[in-house]
């Protein structure tokens, strides 16, 4: 009991802490980047595919790395379990809504896609937490090597252009092989399933877009870092819980 109290404490002062539209940004980032994920939308041979939660997923990825800049990578972390449970939620209330009666129309298409199968939100669930994991420790990891200038562009680019590569790879590549290999040719009737190299090529399309968004809008993460330390934004946070950064 004392160690929930002591979470939900740390969670409250964290979301005080963080901007609240970023916070905003974030979740329903994370919803709509879901449900856009049942949604393939190219498949190239055995090699290379895409699902349309690519469009939307870089911008998850670049709050984590401001998240992990400002409040370190155990606070961005709790930030992406914050969006799943959310996401969660969500799912779970168009659930409902595609399970009430209609009035006689044809619902079928509003119904499968707010209704997403239950391993399309394991897959979902899973991956991004797990790349949320890679991609918070290891933009951490790397802004550790630059010691002379941690707070400098060069540092905060490296970071973020690596940590997104691995993260985004990890993310596509495990949704992918949960969704497309294990569980959709079950339940789909007539789907051909990916092959373990599409997965592979999912999860590099991935990287590589992701990567291209990062360029265009890693300016403005660098610029939100360093308007926050000016500020002193999440400083009670910092005091309390963060070590290093």
């Amino acid at each position: 009991m004392k160690k929930l109290k002591s979470v939900v404490e740390d969670y409250k002062l964290l979301l005080k802490s963080i901007p609240w539209w970023v916070t905003t940004l974030f979740v329903m980032a994370v919803v709509f980047m879901n449900l856009f994920a049942n949604k393939v939308m190219f498949r190239a041979g055995n090699f290379l595919a895409a699902d349309a939660g690519i469009l939307l997923s870089w911008l998850p990825f670049l709050t984590m790395d401001i998240v992990v800049k400002r409040f370190g990578p155990k606070a961005a972390t709790k930030m992406n379990i914050f969006a799943l449970i959310a996401n969660l939620f969500c799912v779970g209330i168009f659930a409902i809504v595609a399970a009430i009666p209609g009035d006689g129309s044809d619902y079928s298409a509003f119904n499968q896609t707010f209704s997403s199968s239950w391993f399309i939100v394991l897959g979902s669930s899973v991956a991004f937490v797990v790349s949320g994991i890679v991609n918070n420790f290891s933009n951490f990891a790397i802004g550790k090597m630059f010691k002379k200038n941690p707070d400098g562009k060069l540092a905060y680019v490296s970071r973020s252009y690596v940590s997104t590569i691995v993260g985004q790879f990890v993310d596509n590549f495990l949704f992918a092989l949960i969704v497309f290999v294990v569980f959709g040719p079950m339940f789909w009737e007539g789907f051909e399933p990916f092959s373990l190299w599409t997965c592979v090529g999912t999860g590099v399309v991935g990287a590589v877009v992701e990567l291209l968004m990062q360029v265009i809008f890693s300016p403005i993460g660098y610029k939100m870092c360093k308007s926050w330390k000016e500020e002193g934004v999440g400083q009670e946070y910092i005091k309390k819980y963060v070590t290093e950064v």
